[in-house]
């Protein structure tokens, strides 16, 4: 593959409560359009901007981990676990263990942007789990500075969030410079929050998507989201199922 890039205008579209939270998506769902199929542990990505207050009512879910991180602005959450709302600002992170199953519903404020961001655990393991909930300030975050990057380690080795899917490490770069990446075992999927990235011969600007899967050396002044996670895996995830079937 190399590098592929995804523009915002290529991306999957989807919207909640008549166009109030609009959403572009590098991985949506099959009745969504976007090229961007379930790979890795990596089953849904959708970037929520809210044009109003709007609330996405209860709904379910089960097995898989579902992440949001507040880019801009404030949330709310509510689940079935906690029956409470919680407030979740800029910079903030949660993560739902969905195990044999949870409600949870979501409001957005009038001008807040979030990620939300599903990835495949061993569902054979995760579906004779309790559902668990944890959510994570912004001044927890543990932050790294390497020669031209400083990082924010959500999860993975460095980071704070704690998840049942393995081989997977999820930061936020400031790029200001060049940054290799090597690994053969890991493909790198980048959301460009801001700014513009030289990926080898490929220029990606701000909402464009990237999967890096090879080496590869980035250059720029940029704010990336950054997910590495393992090009193959020990179980079969629940997007590889469903794709068997269509």
């Amino acid at each position: 593959m190399g590098v592929q890039i995804i523009k915002k205008e290529d991306q999957a579209y989807g919207a909640f409560n008549g166009g109030e939270i609009v959403e572009n998506k590098p991985i949506g769902f099959p009745r969504e359009g976007g090229p961007t199929k379930p790979y890795s542990s990596l089953f849904y990505w959708a970037n929520a901007i809210a044009k109003v207050d709007s609330t996405i009512g209860l709904h379910p879910h089960e097995g898989f981990e579902i992440m949001s991180f507040v880019l801009k602005g404030s949330i709310k959450h509510y689940d079935t676990q906690l029956k409470d709302w919680k407030e979740l600002n800029e910079g903030d992170a949660q993560i739902i263990r969905a195990g044999n199953g949870i409600s949870h519903a979501e409001h957005m404020n009038k001008d807040s942007r979030m990620f939300q961001i599903w990835v495949d655990p061993n569902l054979n393991k995760t579906l004779q789990q309790a559902a668990s909930y944890n959510d994570y300030k912004s001044s927890d975050i543990p932050i790294s500075t390497e020669s031209d990057i400083t990082k924010l380690h959500y999860a993975g080795e460095k980071g704070i969030m704690q998840l049942d899917t393995s081989n997977i490490d999820i930061e936020k770069w400031k790029l200001n410079g060049s940054k290799e990446i090597m690994d053969s075992n890991l493909v790198y999927s980048i959301y460009v929050l801001s700014g513009e990235v030289t990926i080898n011969d490929a220029i990606a600007v701000k909402d464009d998507f990237v999967i890096v899967d090879g080496p590869a050396t980035l250059d720029g002044s940029c704010d990336l989201f950054v997910i590495a996670s393992a090009k193959e895996l020990t179980y079969e995830t629940y997007g590889a199922m469903m794709q068997k079937r269509m």
